[in-house]
């Protein structure tokens, strides 16, 4: 009864949003976050679940979701389908847990409109997971922008958490995006990435007016590599783990997420223009910060939001401090720092 329930209020969430299908882009900082094997394994465990999944794969290479996979075979049929040639259906290429790969590479999408790309969207699936790959401008693409979510994949570190800032604050004037959803991936320890959740809530909401939500953890597992070495998902290939677990329970989850319009009906107008270079060079001095910060040590040493606040609000020094929970050592010269001396004010004489 239960989830006859929850089925028919997932129905009528997306007939109130006109879509067919629940859209995610997953996206992360720069090194390896682990975005793409969080898509891979969400997709399994969606599929577990029933769900029918379509994975968009917008990378190319061996860390793609294809490469990882060992290859999905005719995942390369995009520019067929908007051609008109193919059928999404045909186009589409079947991984054996059931769920669809389709690659739609940045040389592929870039001579196709908004509008165009968005009958890639409208297909049979339930759920459709985008592996975004962001521009030099760290901008989603046009196809992206039609996810209804944006989750952002970060490890527990201080220069990972630097990093998805950055790559926060980057999508958010490129697209006035006002929330995102954040997943702390490879967790040591629980209680710490709750805390790094929160300081970095802290700091975007204060620093760039956005709301994060916490779409939960997954748990370091050794058994991870191998999983990769075997081109499996660590949902299927070792399903007792610690990884598989939370895996499953992030996927459980998602159908429950409330549904929101696409974030290119939230950024309407909103083109990558003067007004994105102006708001970037307003906020330099805390950008600079960020892309500069030192690499820390991990969450362990987490630092209370809201003591840095209190300290050093007002120092850009504090600032990454914020943001890591790591206290952060005076940088160099070349990194980007004034380096001058501070000049001497007058003492003043009292009679």
């Amino acid at each position: 009864m239960d989830k006859f329930v929850i089925d028919q209020a997932e129905g009528l969430r997306r007939l109130l949003a006109r879509e067919g299908s629940r859209v995610i882009a997953v996206t992360g900082g720069p090194g390896a976050p682990g975005r793409t094997t969080t898509v891979i394994n969400l997709a399994a465990a969606l599929t577990a679940q029933g769900k029918d999944v379509l994975v968009i794969d917008e990378c190319l290479g061996p860390r793609s979701v294809s490469g990882l996979l060992g290859g999905v075979r005719g995942a390369g049929n995009f520019a067929a389908v908007m051609r008109g040639e193919m059928a999404l259906d045909e186009a589409v290429g079947r991984h054996a847990l059931g769920f669809g790969v389709l690659a739609a590479s940045r040389e592929h999408r870039a001579q196709y409109t908004s509008a165009q790309l968005n009958q890639v969207l409208t297909g049979p699936a339930d759920f459709v997971l985008i592996d975004a790959q962001l521009d030099a401008e760290g901008a989603l693409s046009s196809l992206a922008m039609h996810a209804h979510d944006l989750l952002i994949v970060m490890r527990v570190s201080a220069q990972a958490i630097t990093d998805a800032y950055a790559c926060m604050k980057r999508l958010h004037f490129a697209h006035a995006i006002g929330q995102f959803r954040v997943l702390a991936n490879h967790i040591e320890q629980g209680p710490e990435a709750q805390a790094a959740f929160e300081n970095l809530a802290g700091v975007a909401s204060r620093y760039l007016a956005v709301s994060l939500e916490n779409a939960g953890c997954v748990a370091a597992d050794p058994h991870m590599p191998r999983a990769v070495q075997l081109s499996r998902c660590i949902v299927d290939a070792f399903p007792s783990t610690a990884a598989a677990r939370d895996f499953r329970h992030v996927a459980a989850e998602l159908p429950h997420w409330p549904m929101r319009p696409a974030l290119s009906a939230r950024s309407t107008g909103a083109e990558r223009s003067t007004s994105f270079a102006e708001a970037v060079a307003a906020d330099s001095c805390k950008a600079s910060a960020v892309e500069t910060a030192p690499v820390g040590v991990a969450a362990a040493a987490v630092s209370a939001f809201a003591s840095a606040q209190s300290t050093h609000a007002g120092s850009a020094e504090s600032f990454v401090s914020t943001v890591t929970g790591v206290p952060s050592a005076p940088a160099s010269a070349h990194a980007g720092w004034r380096a001058d001396p501070p000049v001497p004010r007058p003492t003043p004489q009292h009679a």
